[in-house]
């Protein structure tokens, strides 16, 4: 049988916007053909099934907000203001009302993750993943002198990272731009202190 050849990174891209768009199960064959280009025999063949293309969209997602991640923190001088700058781009994404902007790993987790261990598995890393390079954050946020209190970089990060669901989820139902910056800026007060 002939492998089918095409940019992994454009379709994976292509494939998250259908699902975020959508969601998972929403999404049809024909959406991800329209999306992708693919026809359904290569999205078999490439990735077995509508699951496996969720799931390697789901790394794809990864590693781009990852990518996106590093690129905000490293053009500020510190880390709290990495922290605001990272919110900030986290509230532009929740108020552009493109579907396409919203949280894959988050619409995974409501729709799948519950019901799919394999979903399960790869959201759970990429929350550890991101928890870790949260608390390393917060270790410099801390050495830098912008942190008070007591709590440890681990509860900080995990405080920022349900803050982030939070407001992602209320964003859906809350849709003034003020009102989301505002809830963002509280939560890096809260955070930090």
């Amino acid at each position: 049988m002939r492998s089918a050849e095409f940019n992994r990174e454009a379709v994976l891209r292509a494939a998250m916007n259908a699902f975020m768009e959508k969601g998972f199960n929403k999404t049809s064959m024909q959406d991800l053909k329209q999306a992708t280009g693919l026809h359904p025999g290569s999205i078999y063949c490439a990735f077995e099934n509508k699951k496996g293309l969720l799931l390697a969209a789901l790394e794809q997602y990864n590693l781009d907000r990852n990518a996106e991640l590093q690129a905000i923190f490293s053009n500020e001088n510190d880390a709290k203001s990495g922290l605001s700058a990272y919110l900030s781009n986290i509230v532009a994404e929740c108020v552009s009302g493109d579907p396409t902007q919203s949280c894959l790993s988050q619409k995974a987790i409501n729709e799948i993750a519950q019901t799919d261990e394999q979903a399960q598995a790869v959201l759970s890393q990429q929350c550890v993943m991101w928890q870790s390079v949260m608390r390393d954050v917060f270790v410099q946020a801390g050495e830098e002198g912008d942190l008070t209190g007591t709590r440890l970089p681990e509860q900080r990060a995990q405080s920022l990272i349900v803050g982030i669901y939070g407001l992602r989820t209320f964003s859906q139902a809350q849709k003034d731009p003020s009102v989301i910056s505002e809830i963002a800026e509280q939560l890096l007060i809260d955070v930090c202190r």
